[in-house]
């Protein structure tokens, strides 16, 4: 029986955002394709140092043990690039050596590889080529561009993957932000309090916000179901469960809040912390929620972000021209 990512939480992942490829980017942007290719085969056993998504896809590999047999992983991490084949290699090379388990990868050496992510059935896409983020986005795939100058994530919470969702045009759509952007505030507060008991329509990060909760609530159930036979022995080492603690953390304030936390309630999935900041600056409130990525559509939100924690950009609604 062929081997399946059906059920599975999949991240599809570019090698720049796994991996700190920046010297080498700046090769490529320099000179040329080949010259990032000649410096990647020189470089293939030289281990690549972390990305700005490394904690997050180290972190979301956990929650599989090693001895978990590959039709009972829950979690799989995809490289999705446009290196080379061959530059392909050191990208694999250096995730054995740092131990992760990255086993399936597509290497298009220049074309775009978005086109592959619905065969893979990914749940999220992250890549810092903005073209290929815009096209995932278009085919329905959550997606957003990496910012690889990002502050790398804190190692306060080894067990914990954090994530940190904007409202409107991440998680819901930018049905509200365009009356936002027509009417101002005022006619922004008086559409959300007219709409109250309506849920908004999803944006395109919902789909990701119900595969982490579902993979949360099995991991639950799983858990609560091992008997004392399944214990782990106590001479073993015991390995803390991984958990996965989402936040929301939007510009809208009360009264509008409350449409956000009943569209929530209707779709049947729950974020641990939700920040109405009312316009304040993300940035310190991310600087303590310790997120492992925050996603936002406002360019603006991610630059500043990107100095607390890693940041994508999701580059949806009419703050985008889309």
């Amino acid at each position: 029986m062929p081997a399946s990512l059906d059920g599975k939480l999949v991240v599809a992942i570019s090698s720049r955002a796994v991996f700190d490829f920046e010297e080498e980017n700046r090769v490529f942007e320099r000179d040329d394709d080949a010259a990032y290719m000649a410096l990647q085969r020189a470089r293939l056993d030289v281990t690549a140092r972390p990305g700005v998504a490394w904690a997050l896809v180290r972190k979301l590999l956990r929650f599989d043990p090693a001895d978990r047999s590959e039709r009972e992983r829950r979690v799989e991490v995809v490289v999705v690039s446009r290196n080379d084949p061959v530059s392909g290699l050191r990208v694999f090379r250096s995730a054995q050596h740092a131990g992760l388990r990255l086993e399936r990868g597509v290497f298009t050496r220049g074309r775009a590889p978005w086109r592959y992510l619905a065969p893979l059935k990914a749940n999220l896409f992250l890549s810092a080529n903005a073209e290929d983020v815009g096209a995932a986005l278009d085919a329905g795939i959550p997606a957003a561009r990496v910012f690889p100058e990002s502050v790398k994530a804190s190692e306060s919470h080894p067990d914990e993957v954090r994530i940190a969702f904007d409202g409107d045009a991440v998680l819901f759509s930018d049905e509200s932000e365009r009356v936002f952007q027509a009417g101002g505030l005022d006619a922004f507060q008086r559409h959300e309090a007219d709409r109250v008991a309506l849920p908004l329509p999803p944006g395109p990060f919902k789909p990701l916000l119900e595969a982490l909760h579902r993979l949360q609530r099995d991991d639950a159930s799983a858990g609560a179901g091992r008997g004392a036979a399944d214990a782990v022995p106590r001479e073993a080492p015991a390995r803390a469960p991984m958990r996965i603690r989402t936040a929301l953390v939007t510009a809208r304030s009360a009264p509008a809040h409350e449409r956000a936390i009943r569209t929530l309630m209707h779709w049947g999935v729950e974020v641990d912390e939700a920040m109405f900041l009312g316009g304040l600056a993300k940035g310190p409130f991310l600087n303590e929620f310790e997120p492992d990525f925050f996603f936002d559509d406002q360019t603006g939100h991610c630059e500043s972000a990107a100095g607390f924690a890693p940041a994508g950009h999701v580059p949806a609604g009419i703050a985008n021209g889309r």
